[in-house]
């Protein structure tokens, strides 16, 4: 059964989805792109299914999570709305990753051969292959998830071969900034990284880089999917 929502609670959600996607168009109307070239993934993690409901029924469908078993939960509750799509983009454990192969359209996380080699195997035949995005720590920060840039070439290589999944671009979180150049800077490595594996695996579409805090760069940079969390959902308890 639907969860009831109010009117407020619709319009609160709904007022905030309307304002991320008129940033990404004004953002890409200064860059000179087309904003229907820019996915908006509404990042749910932490965020209860009713939020969720929220923005589906002001037209949004991609949504990403970052925490396995709560978000299978919500998969689960949400089994009716079958037009959503789910995106995993959180770190990835070798004892989760049967879940995440069996629940999720998109990995946005996989950075490394093991877990592409899961996923791989996980994936049930019934289900289409497992869309993947290899993620790139391009700051190189000690603490955060993502292969070297250098190490691109053989993790694609793997996916490419492999039955159960479908390479389709990269990923990264750079470190945090406010410093609008240095933003620019690490998506425009990301960017460069990406339009040299675009020679090799014509299907590869999507950059997925950007968040709520640097939007404009990472469109400015050649971003073809932005991930929001805070600025449609609030902030996170």
């Amino acid at each position: 059964m639907t969860p009831q929502l109010t009117d407020k609670y619709m319009v609160t959600i709904a007022e905030r989805l309307t304002s991320a996607y008129a940033r990404i168009a004004v953002a890409a109307k200064n860059t000179h792109r087309n904003n229907n070239e820019i996915t908006l993934l509404a990042v749910s993690k932490t965020k209860p299914s009713e939020d969720i409901i929220a923005a589906y029924e002001h037209g949004q469908r991609e949504f990403g999570e970052s925490y396995v078993q709560e978000a299978v939960d919500k998969i689960a509750q949400l089994h009716a709305y079958s037009d959503i799509i789910w995106h995993f983009i959180g770190p990835i454990q070798s004892n989760k990753s049967a879940l995440v192969a069996s629940n999720f359209d998109w990995v946005q996380s996989v950075d490394r051969l093991k877990i592409a080699k899961r996923l791989d195997s996980q994936r049930p035949e019934t289900m289409p292959p497992l869309n993947v995005l290899i993620q790139v720590n391009i700051s190189a920060e000690e603490a955060k998830s993502g292969c070297h840039p250098d190490e691109i070439a053989e993790l694609a290589q793997f996916i490419e071969q492999c039955t159960h999944l479908t390479l389709r671009g990269l990923m990264a979180i750079p470190a945090k900034t406010a410093v609008t150049q240095v933003q620019i800077q690490y998506f425009e490595q990301l960017q460069t990284c990406f339009d040299k594996l675009k020679t090799q695996y014509p299907q590869i579409d999507t950059l997925s880089m950007g968040m709520s805090n640097d939007v404009e760069a990472a469109i400015s940079a050649g971003s073809t999917m932005v991930r929001i969390g805070t600025d449609i959902f609030g902030t996170r308890t």
